[in-house]
Parts: C-alpha cells; sequence; structure tokens
C-alpha cells in the first residue's frame, strides 16, 4: 500500500521541479519553515497558492496539508522578528504550532519549462511558440520570461481582451486594455506578474500584443508611443493563479511515479488585495468605457466570491 512521503522526499522533489539556483539573486525562495530533516515528518495533502498570507495559512491548517507551496515569497528581505504580534510572524507560527511546512518557488518557477507564463498561456488557450526573454543557460532553448504565443484565430483586441478577462480569475481590475479596440490580434507575449520591465524583448518580438500585470503609466505610455503593440493589463493575481493547478499537476505526476500517497489541491481564495472598482463617468453620467460598471455603481466582491473554472 503506498506511503505518505517524507517531508524531505517532497521537497527534493519541489526543488528538481523548479531548482533554487535558478532564481534570482534578490529573491528568497525554497522551504521558509518545516522540520526537513525529521524523518516523521510526513506529508499526505500539500496545498498550492500563489500568496502566504494570514488566510491562506489558515486554509493550508483546515485542509489538513503538511505542506503549503506558494508562488510568492512571505519574507522577500530580511527581517529581524517572527513574533506572532506581526502578520508574518503569525503566519509562521500558525504554520508551525500546526505542523504545517512552508515551500516557496517564485522566480525560479518563472522561467521553468513549463513555468508561470506556461500556465497563463494554457489558461487564455493560447499556443506557446517559445520564451520571450530565452535563459541562456537552457541547450533546449525552452526556459526564460515569458512566453511568445499565438492564438488559433485572429481577434479584435477588445474581444481577445473580454476572452481574458473570462478565463483569468475574477478580480477587482479585471483586464484593461490599450489600442485600438478594432486592432487584429494574432501573436501575444505573456508574462506573469509584473511585467513592464520586459517591453524592449516585447517590441523586439514583434507580436500584435502584450499580457502582463502591474503596468505603470510610463511604461505604458513610452510603449504605445514607440510602438502599435497592444497591451492588456490584468491582475497580478489573476495572472500567477494558473501556475498553482499546474504545479499541483506536476507534483501529482511525481507522487504517482514515486508510488505516494499524496494529494494536492489549489487554493480557490482570491488574495488579490483589490476589492473593489467603480468606473469613470463622463459627462453625461454613464461609464466611459465599453464593459464599466453602471453609473454610481460599485462593483466589489469578497476573496470567496468564485465563478466555475478558476478561482473566481
Amino acid at each position: 500500500m503506498p506511503a505518505h512521503p517524507a517531508l524531505s522526499e517532497v521537497i527534493a522533489a519541489l526543488d528538481a521541479l523548479w531548482p533554487r539556483e535558478r532564481a534570482e539573486q534578490w529573491d528568497a525562495v525554497g522551504t521558509v519553515c518545516g522540520d526537513v530533516p525529521n524523518p516523521e515528518a510526513r506529508v499526505s495533502r500539500v496545498l498550492f497558492a500563489v500568496d502566504p498570507v494570514r488566510e491562506i495559512a489558515d486554509e493550508a491548517v483546515s485542509t489538513g496539508a503538511e505542506l503549503l507551496v506558494t508562488h510568492h515569497p512571505l519574507y522577500l528581505r530580511g527581517t529581524t522578528t517572527v513574533a506572532a504580534d506581526t502578520f508574518k510572524g503569525r503566519v509562521v507560527h500558525t504554520l508551525i504550532s500546526n505542523g504545517v511546512a512552508l515551500h516557496v518557488a517564485h522566480t525560479n518557477a518563472d522561467t521553468a519549462d513549463p513555468g508561470v507564463s506556461d500556465a497563463l498561456a494554457g489558461a487564455l488557450g493560447l499556443r506557446v511558440l517559445r520564451p520571450l526573454v530565452p535563459d541562456a543557460t537552457d541547450p533546449h532553448g525552452r526556459r526564460g520570461l515569458g512566453r511568445i504565443c499565438e492564438l488559433d484565430r485572429p481577434l479584435p483586441l477588445a474581444e481577445f481582451a473580454e476572452l481574458a478577462a473570462a478565463r483569468l480569475p475574477v478580480t477587482a481590475q479585471g483586464v484593461r486594455a490599450a489600442g485600438d479596440r478594432d486592432q487584429m490580434v494574432r501573436t501575444v507575449a505573456v508574462s506573469g506578474g509584473s511585467g513592464d520591465g520586459l517591453f524592449d524583448a516585447v517590441r523586439a518580438s514583434g507580436v500584435d500584443a502584450y499580457l502582463t500585470a502591474d503596468l505603470r503609466h510610463h511604461p505604458a505610455s513610452e510603449a504605445r508611443e514607440q510602438s502599435p503593440l497592444a497591451l492588456l493589463d490584468a491582475a497580478h493575481f489573476a495572472t500567477e493563479w494558473p501556475w498553482c493547478e499546474q504545479a499541483a499537476a506536476q507534483l501529482d505526476a511525481v507522487a504517482e511515479r514515486e508510488g505516494w500517497d499524496l494529494r494536492t489541491s489549489v487554493s480557490r481564495t482570491v488574495t488579490d488585495p483589490w476589492t473593489a472598482h467603480a468606473a469613470s463617468l463622463d459627462g453625461t453620467g454613464t461609464g466611459t468605457s465599453t464593459g464599466a460598471a453602471a453609473p454610481n455603481e460599485r462593483t466589489s466582491l469578497s476573496q470567496h466570491d468564485f465563478t466555475p473554472g478558476a478561482p473566481n
């Protein structure tokens, strides 16, 4: 009968999937807490999530997970305390006191094959052609930041934005677009998470559109002035959540190959920090953009508002 794997075995599997040495130097990946050397530390259930916030720590405990894997680090910068009266310290105390380990795969998951942007492309129904910024250490040319993709058939920008909004997790922001709404889009660059630092590579790729998150005013404005490139700006959380499902499936495959009795699950809790959106109004009292909320209607959503097929 399959046995529950040791925590050390599962951590080793995660490190094989997303080697820590492939993370950016500024990043903080790997195991944050957990008694990895203890042979008695076993894992029967793993929870995947984007953010290691208190609500996710509580969910890991309530679902009986012994391991929580998140994309975002808990401690990206140095700290001098894990006191329980700080929010990050409370997360650590909650996890340790309930026997839950925490492991982070961040930029090492961004550039992996498959990586965060592969999962984003898959959620959008795009066909991946190659990395946007290839990893020079990969002889096969499959690892790297972002992905260059192709639609099965060209779509007007407005229709592609609607498709993205329908397939990504529901957030208060939704998906913003910059460009002619009737512009046809066939090739798309995607990058999960904050992506306005990749504009040079995107322009050099010659794609019709770029979908990412956290686009700032000046980089986006300059990008639009320099080329006809269409931009689509989704919520940071929404562009990275698909990786959780992909990562869970990868660990499932390892468990099946190793004969482990291990269950994975993906949190459907929306941890995007923005919770409401109010549409801008023009002089007539109507919304200025197609698909905006009705006049004076504030669209709000809790962290538990879901729609089928996503953590929405």
